[in-house]
Parts: structure tokens; sequence; C-alpha cells
């Protein structure tokens, strides 16, 4: 099993950044390619980024390339995303998900937290 829990979400003006933190617990955080997800009222969740074991060639939705960075401390068991020039459409609920490097299904999840962009 493996535990995450997020923080750094809040209110920001468009233009603004912001960086979400998630802290892993459980088995072998190597093990597990780390993503972020988001979800806004009345919408699917959608994929936003992901960063394997190593850190090399991270992934991103088109919509945010560019503007946000994926990252992983794995001596900290955590892994980032910075958000920079914000725009309203980033209003979400952002969620960690983990999943085993050599399986494709998102198994873990945070508890999520709420990013709201001001214009």
């Amino acid at each position: 099993q493996v535990q995450l829990a997020e923080s750094g979400g809040g209110l920001v003006q468009a233009g603004g950044s912001l960086r979400l933190s998630c802290a892993a617990s459980g088995r072998s955080f190597s093990s597990y390619t780390m993503g972020w997800f988001r979800q806004n009222l009345g919408k699917e969740r959608e994929f936003v980024a992901e960063i394997s074991w190593p850190g090399r060639n991270p992934a991103y939705t088109d919509s945010v390339k560019g503007r946000f960075t994926i990252s992983r401390d794995n001596a900290k068991n955590t892994v980032y995303l910075q958000m920079n020039s914000l725009k309203p459409e980033d209003t979400a609920v952002y969620y960690c998900a983990a999943r085993y490097f050599a399986l494709n299904d998102w198994n873990y999840w945070g508890q999520g937290t709420q990013v709201t962009v001001s214009s």
C-alpha cells in the first residue's frame, strides 16, 4: 500500500504561481511512477503530469506544457508540481497519484487539494 497526502493548494491570481507537494508513505517510493491529475466540477478527472523514478522524461498534458514542472525527491518520498503563469482554467482539485512502474493503472490516490485561480 502507498498512502499519499497533497498540500500546497490555495487561491492565487491569474499569472501567479503555486507549488503542490505530495508526501508518500508505505512501500518503496522509488518503485512508483508519480503523477498529478485534476478535476473540476462537472468534468472528468484529467491527467496533468507524471514522472518516473529516475526523474527522466516527465510527461505533461498539452495545456500545461511550459508552465508546470513536475519533480520528485526520492530521499524525501515527495513529488512536486510547480505551477507558474496560472490561468483561471487551471482551477480544479488536484490529486496526486501513484502507479507501480511496470503497470498502467493508477492504483493509489491522495485526497486532493483545491487550486483556485482568480481572473
